[in-house]
């Protein structure tokens, strides 16, 4: 007994030991395999499914609980709860993107919520399991023992499709992880056939095929790094995010629904969490949550009042799960060894896998077409000589006997010929002379009596013929690599073109990646901002052109139902969607945005409030705006707020103007920075870009006009007052401010809605500091002047009430007059209602006039009154 004791070193056993269980756990338990996508229990069930259960897409379901004891009693000794949960993996439509098994029954929820017990649920194969175990009963792939020897069981499946990539995986081994993306399926077909149809494909040709990862469960992805370095390298970050909507409700509360989460994210958990924030005071904006979900994801935030919804939005992005990454690590067992797989080396893996199940399957049907093609030749042949052949049988002792007898049948091969059958195999022929094999003689000895009439012969060179053609097409698959190909190449696509589903997570840049502007429309935008501080945008096109003289449409809501004091629209501008916007505050602060970072509404929207865009003091408003067109340079940077030779010029209530040079503004802060030192009492009322060069013109109240060359007023620094443009008398102050334009007019508009347009050859050039000269004749018909702006004839004009209303007329129909005139109606108001602001318009393309009974006849009524 001593001498079977054997001294060992512990450290060297114990290093042995573990590399072999190591090597196990790697191969045979955690990571999935390169060829069929999947590790060793998920094959085991899948097979046990088909093959001892014949669970097929056609057949009922069955219990659960016996496909695990199937599995678990003769392929796969480990736990029942395991081999459930694998079970139950494999039929969650939010955890595979294509599923292979199809459940029914409680198989739990994305919230993380565990199946019914095996015992209540039931399941069978789908259409994608089935595919995956195409042809395995044609010796397409190896088979093992079991691990009690008692069976077989394949070492890899046919995979009728790309299903590493398809469904992904996920795995824990010893020292080394796996984590693979789900992909669509049409895309990654379509991948391995431009892989298949050019070996030399780049990496950014195949991203033309498959795009990046589609996972099971609906969410965006941002980014496009991260994709290309697993692509290339089998390991990288992707970026996911969930999607959100701004919803804002008739009592001026904003509403913020959850749609879709991240792949993986449990929506309980991620509710919790806004909960704790909230309770935290991290997230102060929110006031309520409910969960309204169902099988779609639906979660609504409501904010508080006040809340600016995209920086909540911000905050939950960048403070919870509703942004997460996906790391990507593309390991698998490649060659019986575990190899970091590229997107190419992956698509490489499958089709060396389906050439070599191709060929294996040819092989197979060669060779049962062979023997087939043996026993019919033998048919032939003795149905040829059919009575030498039943004399030989009948005067037989016994089957032996006939056997031996029919072997020695002297039956010539020329014979054979005549009789039009092709014998394939030469060995048969020995000194001109066709030898019967041991399966022909068996076939012919069993032959039944209704196989000797003549339509039976028929039937049987028609097969054998069929036959004939068939083993030498089989011939030709296994001669010709292209063909090979060929039919992995359609197989596929009939795959493709049954279950392909589209594509459920859209890729988009990330920030930083790709300018936000290249994803936004740089369409036509009208903005307004009220005397109450609301601001919008909305697409000029909700702002159709009317005839002069019309009512015009609702604009904006002006009253709030808790509040009875009269908003209104004290800007209104035209801008495109890219434009910089310059705020410009009582303060004498500039702000600086885009105009598609404005809140947008519809035309009779509220708004929201200025102080939700910009970092505003509590009594400090916005006095003047000023809209920059976005600039490119060559090399397309951005320029808009560093170009040369460009100046902001100011206009004053007290008719103080400065100008600044516009490249001082392009340091600008979130917080604003100082444009221009106001004196006590007084304010802005317009800010322009010129060249430097320009000639303005400064507009008044009581209709008094000053033109003077720009170059009067020296360029100063920001923190500056100015100096004299215009001296208003008395309570006149400045209303308007205009930059000459030679192919224009100067359109004045009262408060009393009547306008008119006058060159401005009629306004002669002044030195600045004067009292000035008249613009429009005001009366009491007219009012004082509400505004005035340079148009070109084709431009339109904006007009905006006191109570709202809002109309949109050509500048051409109205007519030009003298500069010592009064003009004609341009809108239609109603009592105690003033003409508040008008701005100018470019038109868009393929708008009509849309002229109503009420303007027609507000047309002709004024044309009669003008003077």
């Amino acid at each position: 007994m001593n001498d079977s004791i054997k001294p060992i070193n512990v450290a060297e056993e114990m290093s042995n030991s573990f590399l072999e269980y190591s090597m196990s756990v790697i191969i045979s338990r955690a990571l999935p395999d390169a060829r069929d996508g999947l590790k060793p229990s998920q094959r085991r069930i899948l097979y046990a499914m088909l093959n001892d259960l014949s669970l097929s897409p056609n057949k009922a379901h069955l219990k659960c609980a016996r496909i695990v004891g199937d599995t678990m009693g003769k392929y796969h000794p480990h736990g029942d709860s395991s081999i459930y949960t694998t079970l139950v993996n494999m039929a969650q439509p939010w955890t595979m993107r294509e599923t292979l098994v199809d459940g029914q029954g409680n198989f739990g929820s994305v919230e993380g919520d565990a199946a019914a017990a095996m015992r209540y649920t039931e399941a069978r194969l789908t259409h994608m399991g089935t595919a995956m175990m195409t042809d395995l009963e044609k010796e397409t792939v190896d088979l093992t023992p079991t691990y009690d020897e008692t069976r077989d069981e394949p070492v890899v499946l046919p995979a009728a499709i790309p299903n590493l990539l398809i469904n992904g995986g996920t795995g824990i081994a010893v020292g080394m992880a796996t984590n693979i993306p789900a992909h669509n399926m049409g895309e990654v077909i379509d991948g391995v056939c431009a892989r298949i149809d050019n070996p030399q494909i780049t990496i950014e040709e195949m991203k033309q095929y498959i795009k990046g990862p589609d996972f099971a469960s609906a969410c965006e992805i941002r980014g496009f790094k991260g994709i290309d370095s697993y692509f290339r390298t089998g390991r990288g970050s992707v970026k996911m995010r969930g999607t959100m909507e701004v919803e804002e409700k008739a009592s001026g509360t904003s509403v913020i629904t959850i749609t879709q989460v991240p792949h993986g994210v449990n929506r309980a958990v991620l509710q919790q969490r806004i909960a704790e924030l909230v309770r935290e005071k991290i997230l102060t904006d929110i006031s309520g949550m409910r969960d309204l979900s169902d099988e779609e994801t639906r979660i609504e935030i409501t904010l508080k009042r006040e809340a600016r919804p995209q920086v909540v939005m911000n905050q939950i992005y960048k403070l919870t799960s509703m942004e997460t990454s996906f790391g990507v690590n593309m390991l698998a067992i490649h060659e019986r060894r575990p190899k970091q797989l590229s997107v190419i080396d992956a698509l490489d893996a499958f089709i060396e896998h389906r050439r070599d199940v191709v060929m294996r399957r040819t092989r197979y049907l060669l060779k049962k077409a062979e023997a087939r093609a043996e026993n019919l030749e033998a048919f032939l042949l003795a149905l040829g000589h059919l009575d030498d052949f039943i004399k030989i049988i009948r005067d037989s002792k016994n089957r032996e006997d006939a056997k031996t007898r029919l072997k020695a049948y002297d039956f010539p091969a020329s014979t054979a010929e005549q009789l039009g059958i092709l014998i394939r195999n030469q060995a048969s022929i020995v000194n001109d002379r066709y030898i019967f094999t041991e399966r022909q003689v068996n076939a012919i000895l069993e032959l039944r009596l209704y196989q000797l009439t003549g339509m039976e012969q028929d039937k049987v060179k028609v097969e054998y013929d069929k036959l004939l053609e068939e083993i030498k097409d089989f011939l030709d698959i296994l001669g010709s690599e292209a063909r090979v190909l060929d039919i992995i190449k359609t197989e596929l696509l009939e795959i493709k073109e049954k279950h392909a589903t589209p594509r459920r997570c859209p890729i988009l840049p990330d920030e930083g990646e790709i300018a936000i502007e290249d994803l936004i429309a740089n369409e036509g935008m009208i903005v307004t901002l009220s005397n109450k501080g609301y601001i919008k945008r909305t697409p000029s096109a909700e702002y159709r052109v009317q005839a002069r003289g019309g009512k015009g449409v609702k604009g904006m809501e002006t009253k709030n139902k808790n509040d009875d004091e009269m908003d209104f629209v004290e800007h209104l501008f035209s801008a495109q969607a890219h434009d910089y916007l310059m705020f410009f505050t009582n303060t004498g602060r500039v702000f600086v945005e885009r105009v598609y970072g404005l809140p947008e509404g519809s035309r009779a929207s509220k708004g929201r409030s200025i102080k939700n865009v910009l970092n505003l003091q509590p009594d400090e408003t916005v006095a003047a705006t000023l809209r920059l067109e976005r600039q490119l340079d060559e090399d397309g940077n951005d320029i808009t707020l560093a170009v040369e030779d460009k100046f902001v010029l100011f206009a004053t209530r007290s008719g103080k103007v400065k100008k600044t040079a516009l490249a001082d503004f392009k340091n600008y802060r979130k917080d604003g920075i100082i444009a221009i030192k106001l004196d006590e009492g007084n304010s802005l009322i317009d800010v322009r870009v010129t060249t430097g060069d320009d000639e303005v013109i400064l507009v008044t109240r009581k209709g008094l006009s000053l033109r003077f060359t720009e170059d009067q007023a020296r360029a100063q620094g920001r923190a500056t007052a100015g100096v004299a443009g215009i001296k208003p008398v008395g309570d006149d102050y400045v209303v308007g401010m205009a930059i000459v334009n030679d192919e224009g007019t100067l359109l004045v508009a009262s408060e009393n809605g009547i306008g008119k347009r006058s060159p401005f050859a009629d306004y002669r050039s002044q030195s600045r500091g004067g009292k000035g000269i008249i613009t429009m004749k005001c009366n009491e018909k007219t009012g004082e002047v509400a505004g005035a702006v340079m148009v070109l004839p084709e431009d339109e004009l904006m007009l905006m009430t006191s109570d709202g209303q809002s109309i949109r007329i050509r500048c051409a129909d109205i007519r030009e007059a003298g500069r010592n005139t009064s003009g004609v109606k341009l809108v239609t108001m109603g009592e105690g209602v003033k003409l508040q602001d008008i701005a100018r318009v470019v038109p868009d393309d393929e708008e009509e006039l849309e002229e109503g009974e009420e303007g027609a006849e507000a047309s002709a009524s004024e044309e009669a009154s003008e003077e």
